[in-house]
């Protein structure tokens, strides 16, 4: 599989792992399967370009509270997230923890990696 054939598969893994943890989250709100999917390409691009820079920044942070930081960091770029993408709500700060961590959850599951803090 090429490059772009496995970045259109982790788009739609992405996307239907969004969908299930918007079903499971009653503080997430996605307006339709297409929002979904746009979100999840949305993540992987936010994750490949700004959250390096944000890990590397709180590197002393994380290794004091012992990578639980990177909790923060994922809320963070999901907020970002809700920001820029219409259809997409999340209701505060720690629905956006909930929901990092179970997009991670359902993302393991399914062997696919929008790079949540896996």
């Amino acid at each position: 599989m090429d490059k772009a054939q496995s970045f259109l598969v982790k788009i739609l893994l992405g996307g239907i792992s969004v969908l299930i943890a918007e079903f499971l989250l009653p503080g997430v709100h996605i307006d339709g399967w297409m929002t979904g999917f746009i979100l999840a390409a949305a993540i992987i691009l936010i994750n490949l370009t700004l959250k390096p820079i944000l890990v590397l920044l709180t590197l002393p942070l994380t290794l004091i509270t012992f990578g639980l930081f990177l909790l923060v960091i994922n809320a963070l770029m999901i907020l970002l997230a809700d920001r820029f993408i219409d259809g997409f709500s999340v209701d505060g700060f720690w629905w956006a923890i909930l929901f990092a961590i179970v997009l991670s959850i359902i993302n393991s599951l399914f062997g696919n990696r929008l790079d949540l803090g896996n």
